[in-house]
């Protein structure tokens, strides 16, 4: 397993969905809290495995907007879930899990979950690749506190809005190449701005044509 996956296990990342957890067997069933730590079962049988993970990433959205609370803007909720394989060339995902800090209900502008520091999956070890959560409103992208490099553990993170617009985070944690984010347009990526490897820490993007 490589050394971001191994972190994602020992660690709980709080990420961008706050308030309580549906009620149900499936909150029992599919996450939860195990010595401190979120995890989330997989793979989560709404979203179709591929080799692609694209193919993966795509069908996200609407599978989540499905969810209580994924569009309900400052009374919302947010999940975050992770992209894994089982080194069998396959991508699948987890369940979404909308645990994260105690936080008063009521209207907020920011909604936070904790990105799953274990994914459980019967089948074998699963190695995480990337990370994913929703914004409860339109027109949402990823916020400076998404893209910083302290909250980042996996190669990529996905993020997308009530209208279904996704952005991707490639961080190059480790590395002198500028962190990159991408908008999701016609089954393709667009590269929309750069983080310098200065403003890492920080999450600030510069905008493509600004550089």
């Amino acid at each position: 397993m490589r050394p971001l996956a191994v972190l994602l296990l020992v660690s709980s990342l709080l990420s961008c969905a706050s308030g309580p957890p549906p009620a149900g067997d499936s909150a029992v069933a599919n996450y939860g809290r195990e010595n401190g730590r979120v995890w989330v079962r997989g793979p989560w049988d709404a979203i179709t495995p591929s080799t692609n993970m694209d193919d993966v990433i795509d069908q996200l959205c609407p599978a989540v907007m499905a969810l209580p609370g994924a569009r309900d803007g400052d009374y919302g909720r947010e999940y975050c879930g992770v992209i894994y394989t089982l080194g069998d060339g396959i991508y699948y995902s987890s369940f979404p899990s909308p645990l994260g800090p105690t936080v008063l209900s009521g209207a907020s502008k920011r909604k936070q979950c904790h990105v799953p520091a274990l994914v459980k999956d019967q089948r074998g070890t699963p190695d995480p690749e990337a990370d994913y959560h929703n914004h409860p409103w339109p027109a949402s992208r990823l916020s400076e506190k998404d893209q910083r490099s302290d909250r980042q553990y996996l190669q990529f993170r996905v993020q997308f809005d009530t209208r279904c617009n996704i952005q991707k985070l490639v961080p190059n944690l480790g590395s002198s190449l500028p962190g990159e984010v991408y908008e999701r347009h016609d089954k393709s990526w667009v590269l929309i701005g750069i983080i310098k490897p200065e403003d890492k820490p920080y999450g600030y993007l510069t905008p493509i044509g600004n550089q």
